[in-house]
């Protein structure tokens, strides 16, 4: 059963069809043909998507598992509901009747998006994206072996006997990771044979989706003399497919706590790393066309660099990513804005994409995971943000139970050193009481 709350009533019918895209009606959000948007998860980044979208005179409505989620709060309507169940999906898409439906989230009964998109929804940024990018081995298939992208050596396995012959042709040490899983969960670093059985083991129990019962396929790949990753945005629009400034980032067990733009890189890095990117995205993309959608929205491009300077493809999320958020002090058109721009068919050209720093500044964010059980109250806000050049963005998240991303610090600084160390120092200011 699903939870409704509206805050406007719209009386659209019918979604257009994605010939139309390109020229949406905008600006009577509560009147009788808005262009109307459903989003299918409603975390901190499509709450910021979903402002750009409102700022642009869209009709939005905000779709997650529990209710209070950061996109709920601002949009024109929310929903409540168990996305991954296809009854429950469908009758959303009979209801709402979405001209564009915005994934962001992997639990999502694929099957009925792709009938939403075939019933004439623009699905951002397509069916099949979604689909190919929820999981590895379609995504690893199609970029190694398709595209001819440069990855670490890897296999695919669907028990626990396969899984030790895949460690043993891909070496030690290696990764271990669900095939649809994200953000580090189910996700093992394996450095000898005795420890592959209990990667097994968290690669079932521990990833997204695990209480469903069935056995996950997984993908096992040589742990590479990684030096640092990067994220490139690029985005896909009736333009065409631009790149953004190659982002830096810092990670534990598999989640982002840092990031900054431009990433400091040797000459021709931020080239090299745009190519695959963009790569990456053009194949995507074709894909999508080849079905009759746009294809278009953000995609973030996650790109491993060795210690030799090599630069590998490592996954593609397609939507706006959270290490993108340093974004939002970084350049003029933030990675929501452009997101926003991109699926309504606006055009985003290179000009879009620039940086909007001083010369040679460099912006950071840095994200403020709370530990608790409760309410998550913010105080000595302004005493956070009395330096120069900081921000801060408070997700409101109605609570926390563990570990959580509550909020992001930005700053901008003289270079990558100064601006961490700023978005740091903002976030170390912040009392943050659970209760």
């Amino acid at each position: 059963m699903t939870e409704t709350h509206v805050n406007t009533v719209a009386n659209s019918s019918a979604s257009a069809p994605a010939s139309l895209a390109s020229d949406r009606p905008l600006g009577t959000p509560l009147g009788e043909h808005p262009t109307r948007v459903l989003f299918l998860g409603s975390g901190e980044l499509g709450k910021e998507v979903t402002i750009e979208l409102m700022r642009l005179g869209a009709w939005v409505c905000a779709a997650d598992s529990y209710a209070g989620a950061p996109a709920q709060q601002v949009a024109h309507e929310y929903r409540v509901l168990d996305m991954a169940n296809a009854d429950a999906l469908q009758s959303l898409f009979d209801e709402v009747k979405p001209d564009i439906i915005v994934p962001e989230v992997e639990a999502i009964a694929t099957d009925v998006l792709a009938g939403a998109a075939a019933a004439g929804a623009q699905v951002v940024p397509s069916a099949e994206i979604a689909a190919i990018c929820m999981d590895r081995e379609r995504l690893r298939v199609l970029a190694h072996e398709e595209l001819g992208l440069p990855t670490t050596p890897y296999r695919f396995a669907g028990s626990l006997e396969e899984l030790r012959a895949g460690a043993a042709e891909v070496g030690y040490p290696c990764v271990v990771k669900p095939v649809m899983s994200s953000s580090g969960h189910g996700q093992s670093v394996v450095r000898s044979a005795e420890a592959i059985d209990a990667a097994w083991v968290e690669a079932q129990e521990g990833r997204r989706a695990a209480d469903e019962g069935d056995v996950s396929r997984v993908i096992v790949e040589a742990l590479a003399p990684l030096e640092r990753e990067l994220t490139v945005l690029t985005v896909s629009s009736s333009a065409g497919i631009v790149t953004c400034a190659p982002i830096g980032q810092r990670q534990e067990s598999g989640d982002y706590r840092e990031s900054w733009q431009p990433a400091t890189e040797p000459a021709g890095e931020a080239e090299r790393a745009q190519e695959i990117a963009r790569a990456a995205v053009e194949g995507l993309v074709a894909r999508a066309r080849k079905a009759g959608e746009t294809g278009w929205g953000v995609f973030g491009v996650e790109l491993f660099v060795l210690t030799d300077g090599s630069i590998l493809f490592n996954e593609v999320s397609p939507r706006p990513h959270d290490t993108g958020m340093v974004t939002m002090a970084s350049q003029r058109l933030s990675e929501f804005a452009l997101h926003a721009r991109a699926i309504l068919g606006l055009p985003i050209t290179a000009e879009h994409v620039a940086l909007s720093l001083p010369n040679g500044a460099v912006a950071a964010s840095h994200a403020i995971v709370v530990a608790g059980d409760g309410e998550a109250e913010f105080t000595n806000v302004a005493e956070a943000l009395a330096e120069p050049s900081t921000d801060l963005r408070i997700f409101a998240k109605p609570e926390v139970h563990g570990h959580r991303r509550m909020a992001v610090a930005l700053a901008i600084g003289a270079d990558e050193a100064d601006a961490r160390a700023k978005a740091g120092r903002v976030a170390e200011a912040l009392e943050i009481d659970v209760r």
